[in-house]
């Protein structure tokens, strides 16, 4: 059987072995959160740990730490939930923010990615918003200036929310109204999120029900997928290391071939994520031939359906045709350089395959 390579940790990371073992031993604890007796406490016990682990990661109290199904509906309550009549999101923005409200104004973007802050300024000057803004890009890894987002928003009165669900574990945190984090992006499970709450009384639930969560988000909590999201903070990868991996790939691959192109390289961006562009030929041919060839990659986001179509965070970016023409390789800790060495080696094979013309000039 071809041995395969996992690419697409930007999509889901590898579930690390404490949080799997931290899943199965709350699996074990017999109550519901809610309940008095001696088992409900036991599990809200187990809550409230994992609650404090959250909090300490993100470096804000326990009780602004709401626990959800994942980074989609952490967004969706911040975006429903903050009472704003107005949503400023930026054009590159996850299409759970940008699908989230029919009425959502679009900040542009400059050629790479990273938000046009005077036009986010003029879009401010019509009055106070919530503003959506990650603090890494999905598909580029592409670092946005939060703490210049943050000071237009505060001075306009308006409030921030931050999506880091790409970005967690990989930098600091920053300072927002609103932070959505993702279990499966850090090591945990899939299924389980939380919504940092800078001040949870600026916050009405969206998912009504038990009064769960101090009345913020109905619903019985996910015992064993909370227990597995606190056990993954814990880990402490080396992703200085994956960085200078990415580089040395980036290097081969743009010296191997005069169509590649990195997308977002003149800015700042996280350690594991590359957009990478072949002049001519679509995302998804690339990504169906290294799927043959035994490597796991996307195009763009790992959120429709299965749906491989032009990337709307590289149209934002200007990109035009080429919106369609890029793969979005993701390393993880556990990635090896041998592994990323096979990969240009079928990669530039296949770009020779596809594109003979070009990778002859």
């Amino acid at each position: 059987m071809k041995s395969r390579v996992y690419l697409d940790h930007a999509a889901t990371a590898q579930v690390l072995p404490a949080a799997i073992a931290a899943m199965a031993e709350a699996a074990t604890v017999l109550g519901n959160p809610a309940s008095v007796h001696a088992g409900g406490r036991a599990a809200n016990g187990l809550v409230e740990r994992a609650r404090d682990a959250v909090a300490a990661f993100a470096g804000c109290a326990a009780d602004a730490v709401v626990f959800t199904s994942g980074g989609t509906e952490a967004l969706a309550l911040a975006i429903h939930g903050a009472g704003m009549p107005r949503l400023i999101a930026s054009a590159t923005e996850h299409s759970a923010v940008l699908a989230a409200r029919d009425d959502a104004l679009l900040a542009p973007v400059d050629g790479n990615g990273q938000v046009d802050l005077a036009a986010l300024a003029r879009l401010l000057a019509d009055g106070p918003a919530l503003v959506a803004v990650q603090l890494a890009n999905n598909e580029t890894g592409v670092i946005q200036p939060i703490a210049e987002v943050a000071r237009l928003v505060g001075e306009a009165g308006g409030l921030l929310l931050v999506d880091a669900v790409q970005a967690a574990g990989k930098m600091p945190l920053p300072a927002a109204d609103f932070v959505a984090l993702s279990a499966h992006k850090l090591g945990g499970p899939p299924g389980v999120g939380a919504l940092v709450v800078k001040d949870p009384g600026k916050l009405s639930a969206v998912q009504r029900g038990g009064g769960q969560e101090r009345g913020l988000r109905g619903g019985t909590p996910n015992l064993p997928g909370i227990a597995g999201f606190a056990a993954a903070l814990a880990a402490t990868p080396d992703w200085e290391a994956v960085t200078t991996r990415r580089q040395v790939l980036e290097a081969r691959l743009l010296a191997a071939h005069p169509g590649a192109r990195v997308h977002g390289s003149g800015a700042a961006r996280l350690p594991n994520i590359i957009s990478l562009g072949l002049a001519g030929v679509k995302g998804g041919t690339q990504v169906m031939a290294l799927d043959l060839a035994g490597f796991m990659v996307s195009a763009g986001a790992a959120c429709s359906s299965g749906k491989v179509a032009a990337s709307h965070v590289l149209a934002a970016m200007g990109l035009g045709a080429a919106a369609g023409e890029a793969i979005r390789i993701s390393l993880g800790p556990q990635t090896t350089m041998a592994e990323l060495e096979a990969f240009a080696v079928a990669w530039e094979a296949m770009a020779l395959r596809l594109t003979p013309d070009r990778a002859a000039a």
